[in-house]
């Protein structure tokens, strides 16, 4: 078990930074998924397949995955949380756009600050987090102004739903570290979490989703192995480790840069356009979380 640290350190920092840019690359290969197989059908292929890739990580390794007490209840409860959390995300994102979306799932940093200064003693919520949540929050709302427009009511329905999924997020990760971070390792956390979602995601598509297969191009087929593979089996496994390690309100602001990673991207590689307000409010998310973190960056650790 890894001994919890009360700050982030530069290679901490560094691990995290590059998980928001795969999990940007993630948002850009979900939208070519999403041209040949339905959204909820993604989610649980996505957790099948890191599943059992994760089984199949422990067994080789000779790590146990399940538990016999009452922790295998704790891990049915983060297992549904996780699952509920793309239901909410991916149905959310059939009603609203996705700049709308990125916006509303992006306020979870701002619910673990608030939970973890209920919750976990060590993490208080301090007027210079709040500020450099506030500040990284209005850098990803102005990175992606140029899409926002007046919503619809089914826009507002498909907002409610990716601010629900926020929520759920930010309800896992605090769960995670309030509650079960010394009973389980970081393959067990992961575990519960995709086997769990893999069968209600499947229930869900069995009874939501009647054509799940739309047409298998092979680019599709690597925009789920990338969803699959990197993002919910290995990158997964490393925040759940860097969640037992350190504060999860500090890490969890730095998933601001997310949305600016995947509005790059997409501009790189998907040819969306890339404004002056792209460029500015990367500068404000980078100026709030040096803010979050600002002890340790003037300690020289940053």
């Amino acid at each position: 078990m890894s001994i919890p640290r009360k700050t982030l350190d530069a290679p901490a920092m560094a691990i995290v930074v590059s998980l928001c840019l795969l999990w940007g690359m993630s948002q850009i290969s979900i939208k070519v998924a999403n041209r040949g197989v339905s959204p909820i059908f993604q989610a649980a292929l996505r957790s099948v397949v890191a599943a059992v890739l994760v089984a199949l990580w422990a067994r080789a390794r000779g790590l146990p995955l399940l538990h016999r007490d009452r922790t295998l209840l704790h891990g049915l409860a983060i297992g549904l949380l996780f699952g509920s959390e793309f239901v909410f995300i991916y149905l959310g994102l059939s009603y609203t756009t996705a700049s709308h979306g990125v916006i509303f799932v992006y306020t979870a940093p701002f619910f673990v600050a608030l939970g973890a200064h209920w919750l976990l003693p060590n993490e208080p919520l301090t007027g210079r987090k709040v500020g450099g949540l506030v500040l990284a929050f209005a850098g990803g709302v102005v990175t992606l102004w140029d899409s926002l427009g007046r919503p619809t009511p089914l826009q507002l329905v498909g907002d409610l739903m990716s601010l629900t999924g926020g929520v759920l997020w930010a309800a896992t990760s605090l769960y995670l570290k309030r509650v079960i971070r010394t009973r389980m390792t970081p393959s067990q956390m992961l575990f519960y979490q995709l086997g769990i979602s893999a069968v209600q995601l499947s229930l869900l598509t069995l009874l939501l989703e009647p054509r799940p297969i739309l047409d298998l191009q092979p680019l599709v087929i690597a925009s789920l192995a990338y969803q699959g593979i990197i993002v919910a089996f290995a990158s997964y496994l490393v925040w759940f480790w860097l969640i037992q390690v350190y504060p999860v309100s500090n890490l969890s602001g730095f998933t601001f840069f997310t949305p600016v990673f995947g509005v790059l991207l997409g501009g790189l590689l998907l040819h969306e356009p890339l404004t002056a307000k792209l460029l500015t409010g990367g500068g404000l998310v980078a100026g709030g979380m040096i803010l979050v973190n600002w002890p340790e960056c003037r300690a020289g650790k940053a």
